[in-house]
């Protein structure tokens, strides 16, 4: 719970930025998409109030139409006293127990409205149940072959059931990956095989599971990082240099920003698989966002002895620009962590025909021929193929991203020379 609250407090602070934004422009239309994209009727009520308590725009308008007292609503009236709140409360509407967060929207001390989002808790709930039961179903199934293999078998083959028995005992201890040693041309080898398979097949789910975890810290750890550095370089007197200070201080804005971003762009990874996510259109400069990208990963780059050359051309791209940028931040990391000090990441485009293709190399250990067809893959562990720690999920993410703007990604490699990663995006003729 407390750290779903505390998912709720970052969402909302990241939303609250994003709004304030708009709201300071009037652009009413640009909140009520901000409202569509990050709200859903089913879990997350999402909602904007303008500084008199008046509702701009929800994403639950079916239940919001029959509400006549927002002032009742718990945290509304705390906000617009420039009051930031947070707690647990029933539905508007309904006996759910739901988290809520509300925040006052401020911008150069004046009170532009308020942002109050809602999480139901019974969805998750269900979830833990499910898995619970889950779990619970799997080992009496497991428990129960077990048995049944072992009572008809053991008359006449006692060991090699009893070792069978032993190596089910330890798959249910968490071993996964071990084999059986039976080699018989009958019933018994035909289950020790199957029961190696499933113990592979089980210790390559157990991996799975690792992969994402650590995947998930592979993505929240380099704005950290970021932030981190940055903090420390002010700390050490870079604050005393007012146009270093600023731009230390714009760079540690924009990863905290892009931090709130990547916690919902992981929850949203399965939507761009099945090609559901809603894509933010606009026509802006490719050389722009990766000069963007560039500026983000710069004090790694210098904390790695690693430099880089950009040179891209000023072409327009029609789509989402922030999931571009995590793309190739998501590339560029990769790079970054598979280089040698004192070698180059180069980035380079070139216009064909209608498409730009933007080539990202590094001077790295490279890629191996037989690890090549799996680097797009989701948690296939690349520390196999280069030496490294990470676990592939950002060049997955990447992907996804680039083929829902209808471009490709490939890559390319010599082993112990680095490797290539080539992005095709159609351009903007206009």
């Amino acid at each position: 719970m407390r750290t779903r609250q505390s998912d709720l407090d970052a969402w909302t602070t990241a939303l609250s930025e994003s709004v304030a934004d708009s709201l300071e422009k009037n652009n009413v239309e640009r909140v009520d998409i901000i409202v569509k994209r990050y709200g859903s009727p089913d879990s997350i009520t999402l909602r904007i109030f303008d500084p008199k308590g008046r509702l701009l725009t929800t994403s639950a308008p079916d239940i919001d139409k029959r509400i006549n007292n927002w002032l009742a609503v718990p945290g509304v009236k705390e906000a617009l006293q420039n009051k930031a709140v947070q707690g647990r409360a029933r539905g508007v509407l309904s006996n759910d127990d739901r988290l809520y967060a509300a925040k006052p929207i401020v911008r150069n001390g004046q009170l532009l409205g308020i942002l109050r989002m809602s999480i139901t808790i019974e969805q998750f709930q269900r979830q833990f149940q499910r898995l619970i039961l889950s779990v619970f179903l799997t080992l009496i199934v497991t428990v129960l072959l077990c048995a049944v293999i072992s009572e008809y078998l053991t008359r006449s083959m006692a060991r090699p059931i009893q070792s069978m028995c032993n190596f089910a005992v330890r798959m249910g201890g968490g071993n996964f990956g071990d084999k059986l040693n039976i080699r018989q041309d009958d019933e018994i080898g035909k289950l020790a095989f199957e029961l190696n398979r499933m113990s592979e097949r089980l210790a390559s789910l157990d991996s799975e599971r690792r992969s994402f975890l650590a995947n998930v810290s592979h993505e929240l750890r380099t704005p950290v990082s970021n932030v981190f550095v940055t903090l420390e370089a002010l700390a050490s007197g870079a604050a005393e240099e007012p146009k270093i200070r600023d731009r230390f201080i714009s760079s540690a804005q924009e990863e905290v920003k892009r931090l709130s971003r990547l916690i919902h762009d992981l929850l949203d990874l399965g939507r761009l698989e099945a090609g559901v996510t809603q894509l933010e259109r606009k026509d802006f400069r490719l050389n722009s966002l990766i000069e963007r990208a560039v500026r983000a990963v710069e004090l790694r780059l210098q904390s790695n002895n690693v430099g880089i050359k950009l040179n891209v051309p000023n072409v327009k791209v029609n789509g989402d620009p922030e999931r571009l940028l995590q793309a190739f931040l998501n590339i560029l990391d990769n790079a970054i962590k598979y280089s040698v000090s004192n070698s180059e990441v180069s980035i380079n485009g070139q216009l064909e025909a209608n498409t730009i293709v933007v080539k990202i190399s590094d001077q790295g250990l490279g890629i191996s021929e037989s690890d090549m067809p799996h680097i797009f893959e989701q948690f296939y562990t690349a520390d196999r193929s280069r030496s490294g720690n990470g676990t592939g999920l950002g060049l997955a993410i990447a992907k996804r991203i680039v083929e829902a703007h209808n471009g490709t990604i490939t890559a390319s490699s010599i082993p112990g020379k680095g490797a290539t990663f080539t992005i095709e995006l159609p351009i903007n003729k206009d």
